[in-house]
């Protein structure tokens, strides 16, 4: 075999392994996955899980688990939502819907606060290296709004 070849057959190879590691890197930065919730408001030590899933290209969450403090109620429900989901447990309640990717973020969807049964608009950003997610709830534009950063809570690949 020349030199020439085997010169082709090391770019080769080098640019498979750089596709490869490029797209373990692009699957880190998907939303899909568990993630731990804090509460962003002082004096509140509460969170949960939040379970991110994709179909047809389009992510919604749920919750899997909810932090409570003694006193809580272990099994609260939705009281103030709206509709369908009035009274429903917050445990296995969609929470996030109708997102899609739109170049480094997902945005185009609904985020609900099972608190106050206020559904806002939302966009998700994923940050360091997928190991974070912006979360940020919005009424109109994304400049008047919260924004909470979840962590990541299992491997981007193990997720289902």
């Amino acid at each position: 075999m020349s030199n020439s070849w085997k010169k082709r057959i090391g770019k080769a190879v080098l640019s498979l392994v750089i596709l490869i590691c490029g797209s373990s890197y692009a699957a880190d930065l998907s939303p899909v996955g568990l993630w731990k919730t804090v509460d962003d408001q002082p004096g509140k030590e509460r969170g949960g899980l939040i379970r991110i899933t994709e179909k047809n290209g389009e992510y919604q969450g749920r919750i899997e688990k909810i932090f409570s403090q003694p006193g809580d109620d272990p099994n609260p429900r939705c009281e103030k939502c709206d509709g369908a989901r009035h009274n429903q447990p917050i445990v296995g309640l969609t929470i996030l819907w109708g997102l899609t990717k739109q170049g480094d973020e997902y945005g185009a969807g609904e985020i609900l606060d099972p608190e106050s049964g206020r559904i806002y608009r939302v966009k998700m950003t994923p940050t360091n290296g997928g190991k974070t997610l912006d979360v940020r709830g919005f009424i109109g534009f994304s400049l008047i709004g919260r924004t909470q950063t979840w962590i990541r809570e299992d491997n981007p690949r193990s997720a289902s």
